[in-house]
């Protein structure tokens, strides 16, 4: 028997000899990717055809403008949507196609913006549909302008599944995005440290401010607030279960008064506080003798954050930074007498109404109610 040799079909074959020497001119006349005759394009088609043209309001067929001046208009009508802020994506530029159609060429405009004519349909076909995202957008605008813009999308999102609406944080951030619908941005805080004016106490929070249940762990500071001329200082006592406001008092002047009368309010409000810990940083009001004093007619354990660490004290630094970039720095408020109310509303919504991301979407006042009740 003969052996029978495998055909090469994808090698490269030349063409019959009859055929070589026209071969070979093709070659030479249109370059190797032309290897046959392209058909004359200027030659009369046969048969009559007629162009597709659309009517104007008289009724009258208007001439397609001469190539050259098509191309340059379309270039033109095109630059002038990239001269925004942000470049077009491909969807506005599949939309501004589709409102220069009527008057340039499709194949010219396509051309000119290097885009597919399925990439152009295929986004066309988008532009058609009806926004899925409509009653998503009306609630994150209700929630939004409720919380008056104190809300970014993490807590839209949870406030939004709190209402039934399952959806994800990041479509939440795209659709404010595209609403322009931005939260307050925090400024630098306020230092309140001046110097070492009496006894200090040890660390013993160390930057564990986790708490097991209520008023185990509470957090203090002062903080100046500067309305026009005038100037303000705020005392709270914040609960670390929970971030609640325990008691705070708001003060012309920063005195062992102020820190009497937060303190009074938080004990008044709480019978068995043996052995809650109290923590500050060495501010001289915390070095006092006569609130070291009241801490030990109570019970209390007191705690301080080393010198001249702000982290050790977090937590109050934390609200101290939410409350002045969503009330303070948000509104312009004409005298101290306008804050004082402004911050009694901002504390009770703080407490009652403005969710958190590590509470599981609840309010620290519904947190502390679920945590003792379930």
């Amino acid at each position: 028997m003969g052996t029978y040799k495998k055909k090469n079909i994808f090698a490269r074959t030349e063409p019959p000899l009859r055929c070589r020497p026209q071969y070979h001119k093709i070659l030479a006349e249109k370059g190797p990717h032309r290897r046959f005759p392209l058909p004359d394009k200027t030659a009369e088609p046969h048969g009559k055809t007629q162009e597709k043209r659309t009517t104007d309001r008289t009724g009258e067929t208007p001439g397609r403008k001469p190539a050259a001046q098509s191309r340059e208009c379309a270039a033109k009508k095109s630059e002038g949507l990239s001269r925004g802020k942000e470049s077009p994506g491909t969807r506005e530029w599949a939309k501004a196609i589709d409102e220069l159609r009527p008057e340039y060429p499709l194949d010219l405009l396509l051309k000119l913006k290097r885009m597919a004519r399925s990439v152009f349909y295929y986004h066309l076909k988008h532009l058609k549909d009806k926004d899925k995202y409509v009653h998503e957008k009306e609630l994150i605008k209700s929630i939004y302008h409720e919380h008056k813009g104190r809300y970014g999308y993490r807590r839209v999102t949870a406030e939004m599944r709190n209402r039934g609406f399952t959806t994800n944080h990041k479509t939440v951030r795209r659709l404010m995005d595209e609403m322009e619908l931005k939260s307050r941005i925090r400024k630098v805080r306020y230092r309140s440290y001046r110097h070492q004016a009496g006894k200090t106490a040890p660390n013993i929070i160390a930057r564990n401010f986790r708490a097991e249940a209520p008023n185990r762990k509470w957090a203090t500071d002062v903080t100046q607030i500067n309305i026009g001329p005038a100037k303000l200082y705020l005392s709270p006592i914040i609960d670390m279960f929970n971030g609640e406001i325990i008691s705070y008092n708001l003060s012309e002047t920063p005195n062992m008064e102020q820190i009497y009368d937060m303190l009074d309010k938080a004990f008044s409000r709480n019978d068995d506080l043996e052995g809650l810990i109290l923590h500050s940083d060495q501010g001289w009001q915390y070095q006092h003798y006569g609130y070291r004093q009241r801490l030990e007619e109570r019970n209390v354990v007191q705690s301080m954050s080393r010198k001249g660490n702000c982290l050790d004290n977090a937590m109050a630094e934390s609200f101290f930074a939410i409350m002045k970039s969503e009330l303070l720095y948000a509104e312009n408020f004409e005298s101290p007498e306008a804050f004082t109310r402004a911050l009694e509303e901002y504390i009770d919504y703080y407490n009652h109404r403005r969710i958190k991301s590590r509470l599981k979407g609840k309010s620290p006042v519904q947190y502390r109610t679920l945590s003792i009740t379930g």
